[in-house]
């Protein structure tokens, strides 16, 4: 495999790491949070730019309207607090406060999808980037691993718009290099193939890494695309991918209904149709348990990829 193992951080830790250094950078970017500053890693921002902090406690609703209101007096606020918490609770405010009136609003949404585990279904939401891709003018981006949540989150800042950065709780590979280029809208190859394009997103480019070295040991070659940033969706990369494949399998840490396979699949059936499987989890939700476990029992791991692939190759 071109890529290895360089460590194993949580991505929210690549975040608060990344906000960390926009303390620095950027005099006006400020942080909010509902009583989850160490949950989200803001601990380091706030040492160095106190002033610039905001704490509204459990009170999400209110803390997406403070942060429109500081994004009209020209800050770049990132409201953070859990993916559950980010979306669904608060899906009113920030349609009506941030999305509609294009507010330069980061929503910094942390412990997104299985990868929760022990705290379960409540907390554990699969319905984040469906909510937050429909609404106009909103950039979904879900970073793979430290490295690239770091990047992101330098990204969202220097982007004018409303942004919803998706990461994890779980500690993870970190397998993308720290020079590597990341750009808002536009994907990254990470291994070329032939046979059958994956195209992933999150936590599931490592796995889908995994599940192309095994592929290749049974003679099928894949390529692999991680798709950080899922609205917009990078058309040229999965196309140019797909006419090489002729086939592709889209995998996620979401519910299969609003995803990036949705998105994928909108995309192909408007440009060029493309056989396509999905590895998602199939519209349910989740239970208390193990990353791991979790991620095993609702396929959408290394091995869900491997099964995916074996369907679309024997079509």
């Amino acid at each position: 495999m071109k890529f290895q193992v360089l460590d194993k951080k949580d991505t929210r830790s690549g975040f608060g790491a990344g906000l960390a250094e926009l303390a620095d950078k950027n005099p006006n970017v400020m942080a909010l949070c509902a009583d989850l500053i160490g949950s989200l890693k803001m601990e380091k921002f706030i040492e160095k730019a106190p002033e610039r902090f905001v704490q509204t406690g459990i009170a999400e609703a209110n803390m997406m309207g403070i942060a429109a209101g500081l994004a009209t007096a020209g800050k770049i606020p990132f409201a953070g607090t859990f993916a559950n918490f980010a979306t669904s609770r608060v899906l009113d405010q920030v349609r009506q406060s941030i999305a509609y009136s294009n507010k330069n609003v980061k929503i910094a949404a942390s412990h997104a999808g299985l990868t929760l585990g022990e705290d379960g279904a409540t907390h554990q939401v699969l319905e984040d980037i469906g909510q937050m891709k429909m609404l106009p003018g909103m950039v979904v981006i879900n970073p793979c691993d430290y490295n690239q949540t770091r990047q992101a989150t330098l990204a969202a800042a220097e982007y004018e718009g409303p942004v919803y950065l998706r990461f994890g709780r779980p500690v993870v590979p970190v397998f993308i290099p720290e020079d590597m280029p990341f750009e808002i809208g536009k994907g990254i190859l990470l291994q070329e193939g032939t046979d059958v394009t994956i195209v992933a997103t999150g936590h599931l480019v490592w796995e889908s890494l995994l599940a192309a070295e095994e592929l290749e040991k049974e003679g099928i070659s894949c390529e692999v695309i991680n798709i950080h940033t899922i609205k917009p969706l990078d058309d040229e990369i999965i196309l140019k991918s797909v006419e090489k494949t002729g086939k592709i399998v889209t995998a996620e840490e979401h519910n299969y209904l609003g995803g990036l396979g949705e998105s994928v699949a909108g995309m192909l059936a408007r440009k060029r149709p493309t056989p396509q499987e999905f590895v998602a989890v199939q519209d349910t939700f989740g239970e208390s348990g193990t990353p791991a476990e979790l991620m095993h029992k609702y396929k959408i791991d290394s091995f869900a990829v491997i099964e995916a692939v074996k369907r679309i190759m024997a079509r």
